[in-house]
């Protein structure tokens, strides 16, 4: 009989689907006993966790209430019985909020090859991962940025809008971001940005914007949606841009908002609005990831993670980063 050991694996659940802010106790923590693996099976054992905006809308369509709640993980791999994975690697798992759990290999990826020593693993879930291949892909393929441009991103200090930032300067672009604190502000400057301003301290969004781009914008990366948006649109230079990331500032809402409608700036300045989501490049994954550690090794894209340490804390992370209580991307380790 082989040595099995019973592994209790600890589970973050969706009690009930949220309605406005999740709160806690919309979560609540559930332990399993795993079973021994079966051929063609692996035990990965979570290492860090991420908490993105997207879990907000998506939880409601993609989960069922008393689902462990979605999310990827950079877990290693402790027993192995699939050849594609050895046991000791690192992968990155859809497993979601549990601490350990089997997988036929299906939602497994294992870490970029060559992962250099000094690169914190963690990155594989925000500059080196979905964040940064979403800034990535939505600034060349769908903003289709160049050189001498002007772009603007809003949600600038997020986990993707600091890349798309940086990314951008690379290009040779000039960069205006906008984010929710002072701090946050001072941080985008340290990394690159031409001109940042706080949304929440401004008297008016539309001065703000004029007087950081008073010729206005070529690109618009938007993550926020709403009032920003419909004020942005009405900046943007013939023939601009407009990448629809995310829609940050609308996801609590319980009653659809009626606003400002787009046809006339997108009219009158024939621009292009474009909705997307990152996995339309999954064949390109590779591609973009070697081209951000590439600029990552040579200290051209500069990352700060906001940690928050232990599973236990997961839920009040998640809380937290939609209410944008960090900087970069959100972290949580495993213990």
């Amino acid at each position: 009989m082989s040595h099995c050991r019973m592994i209790l694996s600890r589970s973050w659940t969706l009690v009930k689907h949220f309605e406005g802010a999740p709160k806690l106790s919309d979560f609540k923590l559930k332990e399993v006993e795993l079973s021994p693996l079966k051929n063609g099976e692996v035990l990965v054992e979570a290492e860090y966790f991420s908490v993105d905006p997207y879990m907000r809308p998506y939880s409601t369509r993609m989960m069922n209430e008393g689902d462990v709640m979605m999310g990827t993980q950079v877990a290693r791999v402790l027993e192995s019985k699939n050849s594609a994975f050895q046991a000791g690697s690192f992968v990155i798992s859809n497993a979601g909020w549990t601490t350990h759990s089997i997988s036929n290999g299906k939602e497994l990826t294992p870490l970029l090859a060559n992962w250099p020593a000094h690169i914190p693993r963690s990155l594989a879930l925000g500059t080196l991962g979905m964040p940064g291949l979403t800034a990535y892909f939505g600034l060349r393929e769908i903003c289709c940025a160049k050189k001498g441009e002007i772009v603007l991103v809003n949600g600038a200090a997020g986990a993707v809008g600091t890349i798309v930032g940086q990314i951008a300067k690379i290009i040779g672009c000039k960069v205006v971001g906008s984010a929710g604190s002072d701090g946050k502000v001072q941080y985008l400057k340290e990394i690159g940005f031409d001109e940042v301003f706080n949304y929440k301290t401004v008297s008016s969004l539309e001065e703000a914007l004029k007087k950081a781009s008073p010729e206005g914008y070529d690109c618009f990366f938007d993550n926020v949606g709403g009032e920003f948006t419909d004020v942005a649109l009405l900046q943007m230079r013939k023939y601009g841009r407009i990448a629809v990331c995310g829609a940050i500032s609308l996801y609590n809402d319980t009653v659809p908002r009626k606003g400002p409608y787009v046809h006339y700036p997108l009219i009158l300045q024939e621009l292009r609005m474009e909705g997307f989501t990152v996995p339309r490049w999954q064949n390109r994954y590779n591609e973009g990831l070697e081209k951000l550690m590439q600029w990552v090794v040579e200290g051209k894209l500069k990352y700060r993670e906001h940690i928050t340490k232990g599973f236990d804390n997961l839920p009040s992370a998640f809380i937290g980063m939609l209410k944008g209580d960090n900087t970069g991307k959100a972290i949580i380790t495993a213990k």
